[in-house]
């Protein structure tokens, strides 16, 4: 039986889409799709749908990659509403406490910076980590809870922008994993008081900065203008998913060797780690590939030819 093919355009890219307040990750990521009319397509980690902000979308052979932006540092802005305890720890959820806020500003803040450095969080039953297979969500909108273990997590740095009354308002850069949601959970329990996170946006996602995000409507209103050809060429080349990898670039020889599967030598690799692997007579991104014992680096994810 004849393979069936995929439909859609055959495109390879990375769209850095700004995702809208109210829309779900694969409600974006199927909408983002249908504006390319790509083949293929897949999202690089999920941001609630009360989150707006960098949500990375990848076409074609970039899924091939997506893992490793999955895997890479975050940024968010966070505006947080403290004496407030909602059921999902966000504003979508229902009130389920509510506590006078006696501490300080200085109190708050030092609530806050002290989850700075390596900690440890435990999931909202609210999250998409699943149970036996199941979404922690779906078991909590049955009314039921099951024991969750914590999590090692890195916040690198927060930025206090304001805070008034109430209300705090920063920056955060943090490691995968991490759940701003808990963390101003549990810098509210610190505090006596609880807390939730009213507004969420994600700044930044692995090597990739917020100036290149662009919304729905402006991708729609560009390709009004300038059809498929106007939007193709803000997608980001392949290699940017892995811009901060170690570069290793492969002479003619090696790299037919490589995108045939085999592991070749370099003269210039690292002793040891994942690399990313061009072809240097002509400054193709080949894929990404391991430093093995002996030398050799190994094809890992291979662009198609």
């Amino acid at each position: 039986m004849a393979k069936r093919r995929p439909r859609g355009r055959n495109i390879s890219g990375i769209l850095l889409l700004d995702k809208v307040t109210g829309v779900s990750s694969n409600g974006a990521l199927q909408m983002a799709k249908k504006m390319f009319a790509a083949a293929k397509a897949g999202h690089t980690g999920s941001l609630d749908p009360l989150a707006t902000g960098m949500l990375p979308i990848c076409f074609g052979e970039a899924t091939k990659f997506s893992q490793f932006l999955l895997e890479s540092d975050k940024s968010y802005r966070v505006t947080a509403k403290l004496g407030v305890t909602t059921e999902t720890g966000d504003a979508d959820g229902e009130v389920v406490k509510t506590t006078e806020v006696t501490a300080s500003a200085a109190d708050i803040e030092d609530a806050l910076m002290s989850f700075m450095g390596d900690i440890e969080q435990i999931p909202s039953m609210y999250s998409a980590i699943k149970h036996e297979g199941v979404p922690l969500y779906k078991l909590a909108r049955e009314g039921k809870t099951v024991e969750r273990k914590p999590r090692a997590v890195t916040i690198y740095d927060i930025r206090i922008l304001r805070i008034e009354g109430d209300e705090l308002e920063f920056e955060v850069d943090c490691s995968k994993g991490t759940y701003v949601r808990s963390l101003v959970e549990d810098t509210g329990d610190k505090l006596g008081c609880g807390g939730h996170v009213t507004v969420l946006h994600r700044l930044s996602a692995g090597p990739y900065p917020a100036e290149k995000m662009l919304t729905l409507e402006q991708l729609g209103n560009i390709k009004a203008e300038g059809g498929f050809e106007a939007i193709d060429e803000l997608l980001l080349p392949l290699s940017t998913s892995v811009a901060d990898w170690p570069r290793v670039e492969l002479g003619d020889n090696a790299a037919y060797y490589i995108q045939q599967g085999q592991p070749v030598m370099a003269s210039d690799r690292p002793v040891d780690g994942w690399v990313s692997v061009y072809k240097a007579s002509s400054g193709e991104f080949l894929g990404v590939g391991e430093v093995l014992e002996d030398g050799r680096i190994a094809p890992r994810r291979l662009v198609s030819n």
